[in-house]
C-alpha cells in the first residue's frame, strides 16, 4: 500500500517504510485541492506585476532586483542550477529516498504554490525509484539548497541519478524509468530548494536508529547485571517513581522486563549491597537519554508536518508571506542534547566495561581470563573502550553554534542544524560499537561466573543466546577487534533491540 502524504499526520516510522522497505507514496485526494488553489494564488501573483520574494524578485543578496516578466520560468531553473553547491560522496539510497518523501510531504500541505505537475512528477520519481544523487556536504540549514537542489535537478534531466544500481545522467535516468522531464515554472524551483526536508530526512533516519540502539543498551546492560550479580534494588518500581524524573520509570519497567525471572530478584542474590554509580544509575541516565530522543522526534515530526517554505502561499488570503519558518532552531538544539545524553551513556558503559576487569569488585578474575597474567584476556579492550569514548566525546560538542553571516550579511544566522544531525549519526555508528563491546564484555562475566541459563532472566538470556551465536566465548587469547565487528554489525541491525523483536514485554 502507497503512504498517503498531504492529509494524515506523518512520523518517523512512514519515513523509515518509504525509505528503506520503498514503500510508494500518494497524494491524499484532499490534498490536491490545496496545492491547486496554493498554484493559482501564484499565477495571479506573477501576472500582477507585484514584487514578491523568489517569484518576480531575486534570491539572496540579489534581493529586491526585479526579474524580467519572460525571464521567470528560466530563472527557476537557473536558481536551483546555482545552489547544486554539496559536495563529497553522495548519500545512500534510502536517506535520499527519506529527502524525497520529506519534501513531497512538504509540498503536499500546500504552502509551496508548487505547479501540480511538478508535485506529480516529484512523487513519479520516488515511485520509480530513480535516486538522485545528493553530496553529503553543503547545508547550513537556512533551507538545505544545496542538498536540495541536487535533489531537484534529475526532474528536469540534469544532474546525475541512481536507477536500478546504475548511476546516470539525469536525462538518461529518466528516460530508462519511463519518465519525462518536467517545466518548472514560476517559482517551482523555489518551492523544491526551499525547505530543510534534507535535514529533516537525515534526522528521522538517526534518531529512528537512536531510539533502537537505546533499546539494544538496555539488553547489554541486563546481560551485564547478571554477569555482576548486581544489586536490582535501584530498579525497584516504587523506588524510581519516588522521583519521576524524565525517562526513568519507562527505563527501569524495561530493564525490570529484560530481568524477569532472574534469581537476581530473590533477597541475598546480591554480592553487593550497593554497585558502582555506573550501575545504580541507568534508569536516571537512560530516562534523560530517552526523554532527549523523544523531544527531538517531536520536532523532526513537526517538520514532517508542516509547510515551512519561504515565501509561503495562504491560498485562503491570496497572499504570499515572506517568513522564517525555514530555521530549525528547535530541531537543532533537540539533536545536540542528544548527542550529550549519548555521550553520558556511553561514558557510563565505558565505566561498567572498565569495572568488569577487576577483581575486587567482580570476584572474577584479571582481566576476564581463566589462564592467569599469562594471557591477557580482555585486557586491550580498554585501549578500543578509550578510542570509542574519545570518538563519542568529540561528536558530542554541540555544533548549533557553529556559524558565520554570508550573501552580504543578509544571511547573519545559521542554527547548522545539518551539521548537528550528521555528527549525531557518526556519534550513533560509535555507541553501536560501545554496545557491542558492553555485549562481549557481559557475556564473558556471565561464562566465567558459570551462571546457569536458567537463572537469567528472560531478556538476558536472549541476549546471552543470541551473542554466543555470533562469537564464542574468549578461551586462548584470539583477535577480539573481528568480534567486535561481528557484534557491532549485528546490533546495528537491530538484532539485540528485544523489545523491537517482542522478545521482551512491559512491565
Amino acid at each position: 500500500m502507497a503512504c498517503e502524504v498531504g492529509e494524515q499526520w506523518l512520523g518517523i516510522d512512514e519515513l523509515v517504510r518509504v525509505a528503506r522497505e520503498r514503500e510508494p507514496v500518494a497524494l491524499a485526494p484532499g490534498a490536491r485541492g490545496r496545492v491547486v488553489a496554493a498554484r493559482q494564488v501564484v499565477e495571479r501573483l506573477a501576472a500582477s506585476g507585484q514584487p514578491v520574494y523568489g517569484l518576480n524578485s531575486a534570491l539572496g543578496a540579489n534581493t529586491g532586483a526585479v526579474l524580467a516578466d519572460g525571464d521567470l520560468e528560466a530563472y527557476q531553473r537557473r536558481a536551483v542550477r546555482a545552489r547544486a553547491v554539496g559536495v563529497g560522496p553522495a548519500w545512500d539510497t534510502a536517506t535520499v529516498r527519506a529527502m524525497q518523501f520529506a519534501r513531497i510531504a512538504g509540498l503536499a500541505r500546500g504552502g509551496s504554490g508548487i505547479s501540480p505537475a511538478v508535485l506529480d512528477a516529484c512523487i513519479a520519481l520516488l515511485n520509480h525509484q530513480v535516486h538522485p544523487q545528493v553530496p553529503r556536504m553543503g547545508s547550513i540549514s537556512v533551507a538545505d539548497l544545496p542538498q536540495l537542489s541536487h535533489l531537484a535537478l534529475p526532474l528536469f534531466g540534469e544532474g546525475q541519478a541512481e536507477w536500478q544500481g546504475d548511476v546516470l545522467p539525469g536525462a538518461i535516468a529518466l528516460q530508462r524509468a519511463g519518465l519525462q522531464p518536467v517545466v518548472l515554472g514560476a517559482k517551482d524551483g523555489l518551492a523544491l530548494i526551499s525547505a530543510n526536508a534534507a535535514t529533516t530526512a537525515r534526522a528521522a533516519l538517526v534518531l529512528h536508529d537512536v531510539s533502537a540502539a537505546l533499546h539494544s543498551w538496555l539488553a547489554a546492560i541486563a546481560l551485564g547485571f547478571e554477569g555482576f550479580r548486581a544489586n536490582l534494588s535501584p530498579l525497584h518500581a516504587a523506588a524510581v517513581a519516588a522521583r519521576p524524573a524524565t525517562g526513568q520509570i519507562e527505563v527501569a519497567s524495561q530493564l525490570r522486563s529484560l530481568l524477569q525471572g532472574s534469581v537476581l530478584w530473590l533477597p541475598g542474590a546480591a554480592r553487593r549491597v550497593q554497585d558502582p554509580v555506573s550501575m545504580r544509575v541507568v534508569a536516571q541516565v537512560h530516562g534523560a537519554a530517552l526523554g532527549m530522543v523523544q523531544s527531538a522526534r517531536a520536532q523532526v515530526e513537526i517538520e514532517l508536518n508542516s509547510a515551512a517554505d519561504s515565501p509561503l502561499v495562504l491560498a485562503d488570503e491570496g497572499l504570499m508571506l515572506s517568513n522564517g519558518n525555514f530555521h530549525l532552531p528547535a530541531l537543532a538544539l533537540s539533536v545536540d542534547a542528544c548527542a550529550l545524553a549519548l555521550a553520558q551513556t556511553s561514558s557510563m558503559a565505558v565505566a561498567r566495561c572498565l569495572r568488569f576487569m577487576s577483581p575486587a569488585l567482580t570476584d572474577l578474575p584479571l582481566q576476564l581470563t581463566r589462564h592467569g597474567p599469562a594471557h591477557s584476556g580482555f585486557a586491550a579492550v580498554q585501549k578500543t573502550l578509550t578510542a570509542l569514548w574519545s570518538e563519542i566525546r568529540l561528536r558530542a560538542n554541540p555544533a548549533s553554534l557553529d556559524f558565520i553571516p554570508i550573501s552580504e550579511g543578509l544571511e547573519d544566522h545559521a542554527c547548522m542544524a545539518w551539521t548537528v544531525v550528521d555528527k549525531l549519526g557518526e556519534l550513533l555508528q560509535r555507541v553501536h560499537y560501545l554496545i557491542a563491546t558492553e555485549l562481549l564484555v557481559a557475556a564473558q562475566a556471565v561464562d566465567l561466573r558459570g551462571t546457569a541459563t536458567a537463572e537469567m532472566g528472560e531478556g538476558a538470556l536472549a541476549a546471552y543466546t543470541r551473542l554466543r551465536a555470533i562469537v564464542p566465548v574468549l578461551d586462548e587469547d584470539r583477535p577480539l577487534g573481528p568480534d567486535i565487528d561481528s557484534v557491532y554489525q549485528a546490533v546495528a541491525a537491530g538484532h539485540f533491540n528485544l523489545f523491537n523483536l517482542s522478545l521482551a514485554k512491559a512491565a
